[in-house]
């Protein structure tokens, strides 16, 4: 999440330098420290992920799911040389660590909520590694979720390598405030854009990246999020793997997460796609701006309706489903 009282430009301007330039913007996130001697097999048995693959710096995205194998949540799982930390938006905080808890029975595991000390700030677009080394910050883009220490003007930071479709993405993480505005401050001097909520969801929208909480909710199953990076098939059981498992051997779920190509009137989230007189699916997040000249759309709608080309409408206009590009 982003933190929108720096003085912005508009979305539209913020996209153009998201995808052809650098983008900063300031970031809020909820943090779980896990410790204990059991945490790596404890965690491990909680997420669709693996945890016990990961070294110290890397990565995994994952969900938590139900006993029925619904999702309830979504977080990035880092690795450190004696604890785990999970990476999610403030909101999950509070029920993500109430649904864990429920889990630790004799296990040597405790859970802290570090969110408060924690202050980040997002460097994105294809000259993102250019500004960062502007300032004297060493980054390299990868498809590899990695996360190490830094130093930066004699402050110690933290710096990750995010997961992002389109653009480099990297997140700078301090326990001072003053040393991201100071970050700020120095990689605008540089030429970065300052950006808010609104220019990184349409970016989030041209890559087709689902959020937990407006498009992905608790009756969703994984496979139908089109978010495969989030699972692994042979790490061993976990909770609601059952479900997942039964799903991969049918083959395919009924529904599936996509971008639409809108026309006509703006919906509303929440609004309806029908095809032959009858509801398969739903527009989740809708661009506040066009993207490329197109009014893009993200949700959710039967497989068999595309596999049927079937015409896809909502009161007020047409929805035409194309290929993410944030497909996994």
């Amino acid at each position: 999440m982003t933190d929108s009282s720096l003085t912005t430009v508009r979305p539209t301007d913020q996209l153009a330098a998201l995808r052809t330039g650098a983008g900063l913007a300031a970031l809020s996130a909820g943090w779980i420290a896990v410790t204990g001697g059991d945490r790596v097999r404890w965690l491990n048995g909680m997420v669709t992920n693996s945890v016990q693959a990961l070294t110290p710096g890397e990565g995994a995205y994952a969900f938590l799911l139900s006993v029925q194998g619904r999702i309830q949540g979504d977080a990035t799982v880092w690795a450190e040389a004696d604890r785990l930390l999970l990476q999610t938006a403030p909101a999950q905080i509070e029920p993500m660590i109430a649904l864990l808890d429920r889990f630790i029975i004799m296990d040597d595991v405790e859970l802290a909520d570090l969110s408060a000390e924690k202050h980040g700030l997002l460097v994105a677009g294809p000259a993102a590694v250019e500004k960062l080394a502007a300032i004297g910050v060493a980054a390299r883009a990868s498809r590899l979720l990695k996360r190490q220490n830094i130093d930066w003007q004699g402050k110690p930071l933290v710096l990750i390598t995010a997961h992002s479709p389109l653009v480099p993405r990297f997140e700078l993480w301090a326990d001072s405030a003053t040393d991201i505005s100071d970050l700020t401050a120095a990689l605008q001097n540089a030429g970065a854009t300052i950006c808010d909520e609104a220019g990184l969801d349409l970016l989030r929208i041209a890559e087709g990246t689902p959020r937990f909480g407006t498009d992905i909710r608790d009756r969703d199953l994984p496979q139908e999020t089109e978010q495969t990076r989030a699972l692994h098939f042979n790490k061993g059981c976990y909770l609601g793997q059952e479900i997942v498992e039964r799903i991969r051997s049918r083959g395919n779920v009924h529904r599936t997460f996509t971008t639409f190509a809108l026309s006509g009137e703006i919906p509303a989230p929440g609004t309806a796609l029908t095809a032959d007189g009858k509801a398969v699916g739903e527009l989740t997040s809708i661009a506040a701006e066009p993207i490329d000249g197109q009014r893009l759309a993200l949700g959710f709608v039967r497989r068999e309706a595309i596999d049927r080309g079937l015409p896809l409408t909502f009161e007020g206009g047409t929805a035409e489903p194309r290929t993410a590009a944030a497909a996994s």
